[in-house]
């Protein structure tokens, strides 16, 4: 018998007194089984969020990462498809959304599937857009936002009433 285990993670099969560390991930080593249309497709939209500014592009376990102070979207490369989440401050209705879902009061995050480099091109990119530049908007909103504290509730007596948190009746008042 074969001495060694399953990572439950990434089901591969590590021998023992092996190290693995299924966690650090690289983009190469998630793009290195994508046919020759995904890598092409996948480096036009690594070259396009790149072209936006500043940010961080990292991996993450089974993802591609683009964040500035936080991620706006990433990229989940699969066997036949690359699977973007746009991360933008308004439901997009487009036949290219496969699917919407409000992840904050400010944001709505939005699945887009890829399979070609002709993809890459508006409005996919204007989406790119909008999110790398949703965190400016979203920063100078918040900023103007107050906070009201809301007046704690009023204590109700033994017959229902509101009165402030005394009891009129003797034997339900607090013991000093």
């Amino acid at each position: 018998m074969a001495s060694g285990h399953e990572c439950y993670h990434c089901k591969q099969w590590i021998e023992a007194g092996v190290e693995h560390d299924c966690w650090t991930t690289t983009e190469q080593a998630l793009t290195k089984d994508l046919s020759e249309d995904l890598r092409d497709a996948w480096e036009r939209v690594r070259e396009t969020a790149a072209d936006l500014g500043e940010q961080r592009i990292y991996a993450s376990h089974h993802s591609i990462m683009f964040a500035r102070k936080a991620c706006y979207f990433f990229v989940r490369p699969k066997r036949t498809k690359l699977e973007l989440c746009l991360f933008v401050g308004r439901t997009i209705k487009s036949p290219l959304v496969r699917k919407s879902v409000a992840t904050s009061r400010t944001k709505v995050a939005h699945l887009v599937d890829v399979v070609h480099r002709d993809q890459v091109e508006a409005p996919l990119t204007d989406w790119m857009a909008e999110a790398y530049g949703l965190q400016d908007v979203v920063t100078v909103t918040g900023a103007k936002k107050k906070t009201t504290k809301k007046p704690a509730p009023k204590k109700k007596s033994a017959k229902g009433r509101a009165t402030g948190g005394r009891s009129r009746n003797p034997r339900l008042r607090p013991s000093r």
